[in-house]
């Protein structure tokens, strides 16, 4: 008896056919986009020349990819070049999260806060302190470029984000820049300089008073109002910050130390207590609100004001109510000074 042999329909022989092929699809999948040696998370920097190979070779060594051919692949899948910059790998990333990290130049990123009211001085020593930024905050010798020779005034307070290794200079410059297109922004919509203003270098010189003598934007228009008023009827400024200034070279911050009455008289064009009119230059770098402030200074007829013990200040247009204002402040202070 002869006996037949099995036919298979070809639905299932192509069926069979394609298992390993999916075998092998599934298995490439999990090693792209699923599977990672990565159990911390960890930086990595790719240099200018580095090339695709011998960054995967780097990420092999380094226990960050388990296959430098899977890796290339990878990057051949998007573009084929790696970016330079530094990298934040985090816990758990596969082969394909790197590779598209590295050809998309994802690079890791860090907010830098330029808070309103310091001067050059303290921003640079705030820059040196960041760990995630590289290089000097002084150009070399001869290099006369506008951030070698930054003055106050002409940085922008504000948030940056940029790339983690980014030099001092660049974020230096870049505030720079910041400053130029705000101040450019806001003359472009201003008309008229407020009396006795007569250019944009004395409305930032101002602005810079105002920064430093108050941190509340609602109450800048006010104190604005005040020094303009003094200016118009030739009264001295009399602005401590401005001694501050002269006092610290420039630093602008007394570290706690207490301005004593013998400091208002110290030489100085800066000092307003011993000179009229405005400082030759400012004081410190200023946001919009202080700006906008002694451009839109509020109508009062105020001469004087001082701290309210509140974070705010008392107004007064007259030297009497002035002086009652100051002796409260000074029975709040002593009553600290108790506590």
């Amino acid at each position: 008896m002869v006996r037949k042999r099995k036919i298979f329909p070809l639905k299932v022989i192509v069926q069979l056919a394609l298992i390993p092929v999916l075998i092998v699809l599934v298995a490439m999948l999990y090693m792209f986009g699923v599977h990672s040696t990565v159990s911390a998370p960890v930086e990595f920097m790719v240099v200018r020349g580095d090339s695709v190979t011998g960054v995967a070779n780097r990420l092999m060594r380094e226990g960050l990819i388990d296959s430098t051919e899977v890796f290339k692949a990878a990057i051949s899948m998007n573009g084929g070049q790696v970016q330079r910059g530094l990298y934040d790998i985090p816990r758990g990333a596969s082969t394909w999260n790197i590779a598209n990290m590295l050809a998309t130049g994802q690079v890791a990123t860090v907010n830098i806060v330029i808070p309103e009211g310091l001067t050059v001085k303290q921003i640079k020593n705030q820059l040196l302190g960041s760990s995630a930024l590289t290089g000097a905050v002084e150009c070399d010798a001869g290099n006369d470029m506008p951030v070698c020779n930054l003055r106050d005034g002409q940085l922008f307070p504000d948030t940056y984000r940029v790339a983690k290794g980014s030099s001092r200079l660049a974020l230096l410059e870049f505030a720079r820049k910041k400053m130029v297109a705000v101040e450019d922004s806001i003359k472009n919509s201003v008309k008229k300089l407020p009396k006795p203003l007569k250019d944009w270098g004395q409305v930032i010189t101002l602005a810079s008073i105002v920064q430093k003598e108050t941190p509340v934007a609602r109450e800048m228009p006010v104190v604005a109002s005040v020094y303009l008023n003094r200016l118009n009827k030739g009264m001295r400024l009399q602005a401590d910050p401005t001694v501050v200034y002269v006092l610290t070279e420039g630093l602008g911050d007394m570290q706690g130390a207490p301005l004593l009455s013998g400091h208002l008289k110290i030489e100085s064009p800066y000092n307003t207590y011993r000179n009229a009119g405005l400082p030759p230059a400012p004081i410190a770098n200023v946001g919009v609100a202080a700006i906008r402030a002694v451009l839109n200074p509020a109508d009062t007829n105020y001469l004087f004001f001082v701290a309210d013990g509140r974070g705010g200040h008392k107004f007064s247009h007259d030297y009497e109510t002035h002086m009652k204002n100051h002796a409260n402040w000074r029975k709040i202070k002593k009553a600290r000074n108790k506590d």
